[in-house]
């Protein structure tokens, strides 16, 4: 009997035994038949004259320093959606953080925005398959999450005040996970600012077999001039001065070309299914300096798979007056997405929200 993963559209007719729950603040558990029946919650004075199923419960805050458990779910499945939303000002305020089978240690760590392709602070809508963001400031994943007996959502408010009205809706599936699949995971990083002559490290002291499947750049360029000369690069198995793989140029690996410059003088904002540059923030007026940029590539169908271990960098190369190559020293903020097989490295521990912030 077909299981319910793995979806598209070849098979979404397709019968299984698969049972859909959802979690959200009206249903905080996504158990069958409890939905709707929060008799408080932030909607509660609004709903006052209609009662008992009337939008009681649609949100939560989130009190100072707190870390709030969205899912708890028990058994052998997959997430298969996430919708969030929360004001922007709290984006890069807020940490995202997913456990797989009763691990002590996150697979997924990421500040909520850069986790949705948005680490400025800005709201920028994205129209790729994983990963889509609509007006205004609707994150939504599709990144398939199977775990096989226990999965875990939590978010983390770093700050000192009270976070009003965090959204979530949490969608999922209750089935078998054939014994070939592996576990999500995402890591996020970030040089402000990148020494000179040194490599932004997307990725490193990963130790199992996998594959990559995505890279999200909050890119901050501090330096006048073009930005994006830097090649991607992947040392798979073992590989120790040289990568298996190498890049010709950041604009290259995301899928552009030519300094993503269209029409001349201007930078031409993408966004597709599989890669894209949604976000170019332009100085403009008093007191503001440089430019940024978010950029995604997502590998759904050029997976880059390793058996034993991994590691991924990436060069900030502009050009000197002379047409010599000059290193950058901006600001690189990155996310990369990979499934592997448990158990993973724990990661080094985030750092803080002065480190996040952006500034």
């Amino acid at each position: 009997m077909f299981n319910g993963l793995h979806l598209h559209l070849g098979n979404l007719s397709r019968i299984s035994n698969a049972q859909t729950r959802s979690i959200s603040a009206e249903n905080p558990t996504g158990e069958k038949g409890l939905g709707g029946m929060a008799t408080n919650g932030t909607g509660q004075a609004a709903s006052r004259e209609l009662g008992l199923g009337w939008k009681v419960s649609p949100c939560i805050d989130l009190a100072p320093n707190e870390i709030a458990t969205l899912a708890d779910i028990k058994g052998s499945g997959a997430i298969q959606h996430i919708w969030m939303t929360v004001h922007p000002a709290w984006w890069r305020k807020l940490v995202l953080r997913l456990f797989w089978d009763n691990e002590p240690a996150p697979s997924i760590e990421v500040p909520l925005g850069d986790f949705f392709c948005n680490g400025w602070s800005t709201r920028c809508n994205v129209n790729s398959l994983p990963v889509a963001v609509n007006p205004a400031g609707g994150f939504n994943c599709y990144w398939e999450m199977p775990f096989r007996r226990n999965a875990r959502i939590t978010v983390e408010n770093l700050t000192p005040e009270k976070i009003p009205g965090f959204f979530y809706q949490i969608t999922y599936t209750l089935t078998d996970v054939p014994d070939d699949t592996a576990y999500l995971h995402a890591q996020w990083r970030r040089s402000n600012p990148l020494p000179y002559k040194q490599v932004h490290t997307l990725l490193d002291d990963v130790k199992s077999q996998g594959h990559y499947v995505g890279t999200y750049l909050a890119w901050g360029s501090n330096s006048s001039g073009w930005w994006g000369e830097g090649e991607i690069k992947f040392y798979i198995d073992g590989d120790e001065r040289f990568p298996t793989i190498c890049g010709t140029g950041t604009e290259d690996y995301f899928g552009g070309a030519w300094c993503f410059e269209q029409p001349p003088g201007e930078y031409g904002v993408f966004s597709t299914p599989y890669l894209g540059m949604p976000q170019v923030i332009k100085p403009d007026g008093f007191c503001q300096s440089q430019q940024r940029f978010g950029l995604y590539r997502w590998h759904v169908m050029d997976p880059i798979r390793f058996r034993q271990d991994l590691r991924v960098t990436i060069q900030a190369l502009g050009w000197r007056s002379d047409h010599r190559y000059l290193p950058l020293q901006d600001d690189i903020a990155s996310t990369a997405f990979w499934y592997q097989l448990e158990p993973h490295v724990p990661y080094a521990d985030l750092p803080d929200r002065n480190a996040l912030e952006v500034v």
